[in-house]
Formats: structure tokens, sequence, C-alpha cells
């Protein structure tokens, strides 16, 4: 047997049903922490961050699939979603398809996952690509669902799926286990636990002939939203993308057998990091408010541009820093007019320099180069 699913006791992975104890009780108080913290927010900028969250999450998971989305896209796609004036800009099949999947499992976390659900997620995620044959209905094909590298003379198996036609009646066994286990259900699963195996089991099933990486992260996202039983800001996709090659690994080793525990507990702790990005992220929101209330009226338009565009990259804060050449090419303004600017920027505490010479550098005051607090 190469194959987990070729196991005799498949679906039924075996672990120690103590071995995350400590960690479901951390993600059960971060998720308050996360909760606590966003209601410092008003309810438009609550909002905001669930989009800048949902956004980078759109962005990081098709990023871990090797598709680079457009950012004001995504964006644009997500307040439409969710109701909010954007402007009229052309969003793409790929950004849209993406940016439903994530707002609907947001705004929608409650919901019974079912068949209809994850063919109209597929049908977003694929639509423009003229490469699949099924699109909105799980594979059909008779050759073997693989996932391979190296050259065509010489590939290497990863993994290999269930038959297309195990696939409609493996499905249907997945749908009603997740709804068994879900808060409320017959034989409810602590968070970790069911995201964890809910991941793993879909992703052996492989359903689809593209789009099942980014539909069985949405569905883990969606079982850590129902333990918490509120919407969730977990930013899963952003961490597996840093994790990528060790993710890969992982999923890799457990698909070889049915004993998970090595598994459960990677996975486990990514969620953790997660949460902690999340929380990392609402503070910044918070503080990136208080300092724009206290510059108003104080820095020009030019000055006002660049700390917008500081900002909009998050607690990790703007790669490399922010440098003269960088705030000219941002705004226009000559060297001299940068170098004032920044100066005063400085003097008033809206940024902080390190370095000198051709390595100065600038940071907002509350996020460093490596995501943390100065």
């Amino acid at each position: 047997m190469d194959w987990n699913w070729q196991h005799p006791d498949w679906p039924h992975f075996r672990y120690r049903p103590d071995l995350l104890a400590g960690r479901e009780a951390e993600f059960l108080r971060a998720g308050g922490v996360t909760a606590g913290a966003a209601l410092h927010l008003p309810e438009d900028e609550r909002v905001g961050l669930a989009i800048e969250l949902i956004g980078t999450e759109a962005l990081k998971t098709s990023e871990i699939e090797g598709q680079i989305l457009d950012r004001d896209s995504v964006e644009a796609s997500l307040r439409r979603h969710f109701g909010l004036q954007t402007d009229a800009r052309r969003v793409g099949p790929a950004e849209q398809g993406i940016s439903t999947m994530l707002a609907a499992v947001y705004r929608n976390h409650a919901s019974v996952l079912t068949e209809a659900m994850l063919f109209e997620w597929h049908r977003g995620l694929m639509d423009g690509r003229s490469d699949i044959a099924t699109v909105g209905a799980y594979r059909t094909h008779k050759e073997p669902m693989q996932i391979v590298s190296g050259p065509l003379y010489a590939p290497k198996v990863h993994f290999e799926a269930p038959p297309s036609v195990a696939v409609p009646a493996e499905m249907k066994a997945f749908l009603g286990w997740f709804e068994r286990t879900a808060p409320g259900g017959e034989t409810p699963l602590p968070a970790l636990l069911r995201a964890g195996l809910a991941h793993l089991r879909f992703e052996t099933i492989h359903p689809f002939e593209d789009g099942n990486g980014r539909i069985g992260r949405a569905i883990a996202e969606l079982a850590l939203a129902q333990g918490l039983g509120q919407p969730a800001l977990t930013a899963l996709a952003f961490v597996l993308q840093r994790h990528r090659s060790r993710y890969y690994e992982e999923l890799a080793a457990a698909s070889r057998r049915v004993d998970v525990d090595a598994w459960l507990a990677w996975f486990a702790d990514r969620v953790l990091e997660a949460q902690r990005r999340t929380i990392a992220s609402i503070e910044f929101v918070i503080a990136k408010t208080r300092l724009l209330d206290r510059l108003r009226g104080r820095i020009n338009a030019r000055q006002e541009k660049v700390l917008l565009r500081l900002m909009r990259d998050g607690p990790e804060g703007f790669e490399g820093g922010l440098s003269a050449g960088k705030y000219s090419a941002i705004t226009g303004a000559p060297a001299a007019t940068a170098r004032r600017d920044l100066a005063e920027l400085v003097a008033i505490g809206a940024l902080v320099r390190t370095g000198e010479y051709k390595g100065t550098r600038y940071w907002v005051p509350f996020a460093t180069s490596s995501g943390g607090t100065a």
C-alpha cells in the first residue's frame, strides 16, 4: 500500500486524543483575544480589517499554488462583497473567484458545507480556464490524479489520489463526517483536530481537476471559524505560504499513512502561528488609526501617501524599509524634497530612522523590518 486511502482503516485516521489538548486551549484563548482586540475598532475599521486580512489570504493561498494575483483587484472584489463603494475597475476572474470563496467562508461560517457550495467555489476559481475539462463538478478523467515533479522521462510521483470513479462516494462520506463533527453535530471534534483532519482528508480525495489546495485550505478555515463560533480572521494561508516547502512535505508524508499525529501537531502549530499574526495585524490597525488621527492636518499630501503605502504591508512592514529613493519613486518628489519630508516625519514621530548614509531606512514607529513592534 503506497497511499493512506488504500489502507483498510481509511478514512478512520489514528491519533492520540490528548495530543492537541494544550494547543486547543491556546487556540480558543487566542480566538477570544482576537475578538476582543477587534472590538476596539469602529465598525467601518473592523470591516476594513476583515477585507485586508481576507485579501491577504486570497493572495497567499493562490501564491502557494504559484498564481500571483493583483492585490487592488482582490480588495475591490471584496469591497463589493461587503457592500462597500469601490472604483469601477475590472476585476479578473482569478481575483473574483478566490475573493468570492473566502468572503463566503467568512460571512457564512455557520453554514453546512455542501456539494453545491463546493461546486460553486470551483466554478469561481476555474472561471476563464480553458484547460480544465470539468468545471463545477468532480473530476471524471480515467487517468490517475497524481502530483508529480521532475522531468517527463523520469517523473517523481509525490501522491496519487483515489480514482475518479471513487470520488463521489468519498466526498459524500467526507461531507457527512464534516457535518457530524461540527459543533452541535452528533460527534463534535475540537477545532484544531477537525480542521487538520478535514484538510488532510480533502487533499487526499483531491476531488477536482484543479483548485484542490485552495478549496482545502478554505475548508480548514471554515472548520476553525465554526470551532470559535464566529467569523475567523485566521491568517492560515499567510503562514502556510511562509512554510510552503515544509507544508507540502508534511502533506506528502501524511498521505502515506493513517497514523497522523505528526501531521496534526505540525498543522496545529501553524494555526497558532497564524493566530499570532492576526493579533499583530489587529494591533497594527489600531496603532495605525491612532497615528493617522494624531497626524491629521500636520502632514502634506506626499507624506500621507507614503505613510499609507508603508502601512499597507501590515505588521511585516515595507520590504527593505523606506529609503529616500523609494520616497521619490512613490511621490515623484525631487531628492531634496524627499529628504526634507522624511526629516519632518521623523521629527514628529511618524517615522523611525535607522542606518546611515546609503543604508538609511525609515519605518513606521510600530513596525520593524522583522514585523515586530518598535
